[in-house]
């Protein structure tokens, strides 16, 4: 019996339609007036928070990190640096505080997933297995994963206005 392995070949339409939603619910939550350092956050509940900052803003482009801030973990993290150990607090921070950089594009109207905690530039497609353990079609993974993200903000988020007071 000769098997042959059948490479993964991403689902294109698939992925653009997880982009295409992603860049809806983006300006959504950005309320489609992005300035460079302007930032957002979410508060989900007592313990979960994310925070939406916009890096840069071209005329056909905007780059985005959204990041989840677990507030349950000041206590824990500290608990490691009192203990001497800074190291397992810092490895500790990036494993529990995930953040994506997101790359929004105007004139296509999508918004892609182009890094995402340990992986500097996601590519399309991985060979499987491989040394870090990625998925064959990672790519698609987090796009879907970043659509979850931005439906929790935009469903449940609260955002903290500040009202100034006019006289």
């Amino acid at each position: 019996m000769n098997k042959t392995a059948r490479k993964y070949r991403p689902n294109l339409s698939t992925l653009m339609n997880l982009c295409e939603v992603n860049y809806m619910l983006m300006l959504k939550i950005l309320a489609d007036k992005e300035q460079v350092g302007e930032q957002r956050c979410f508060s989900i509940s007592d313990f979960l928070s994310y925070t939406i900052s916009v890096n840069e803003v071209t005329r056909y482009t905007s780059l985005v990190t959204i990041s989840q801030d677990a507030n349950f973990l000041i206590g824990l993290m500290s608990q490691y640096v009192d203990n001497g150990n800074p190291q397992t607090a810092n490895t500790l921070e990036q494993i529990l505080r995930p953040k994506m950089v997101i790359r929004l594009y105007h004139d296509a109207r999508m918004a892609e997933v182009i890094s995402n905690q340990d992986i500097q530039q996601v590519k399309p497609r991985y060979d499987y297995p491989n040394a870090v353990m990625h998925l064959p079609d990672e790519k698609q993974q987090i796009n879907a994963f970043l659509k979850e993200w931005l439906q929790l903000c935009y469903q449940l988020g609260q955002v903290q206005i500040s009202l100034s007071s006019s006289d």
